[in-house]
């Protein structure tokens, strides 16, 4: 996963996250997408243990069943190791 580009890796979350199931907020306009927020955005072949990512939901979703969940359809190499609800 290494070599994986910043916007590959939004569009990864963004597809586990739709078979998740999960109620992400969609966005208005004219090219509608999941609003979905990684802090800062790795420079290609950087390897990181560590990202933090924001998902906007339209409805409560507890912490431990986003993360089983998202970890059910994330690929080999990328896990979310915690998450939590942020007001």
């Amino acid at each position: 996963m290494r070599f994986i580009s910043h916007l590959d890796l939004v569009r990864m979350f963004q597809r586990a996250s739709r078979r998740a199931g999960l109620p992400v907020t969609v966005t208005q306009g004219f090219s509608p997408h999941l609003k979905i927020s990684i802090q800062k955005a790795l420079k290609l072949g950087v390897e990181s243990s560590s990202e933090e990512a924001t998902f906007y939901l339209d409805r409560q979703v507890s912490p431990e069943d986003f993360a089983r969940s998202m970890n059910a359809e994330l690929p080999d190499g990328v896990k979310v190791l915690s998450a939590e609800h942020i007001s």
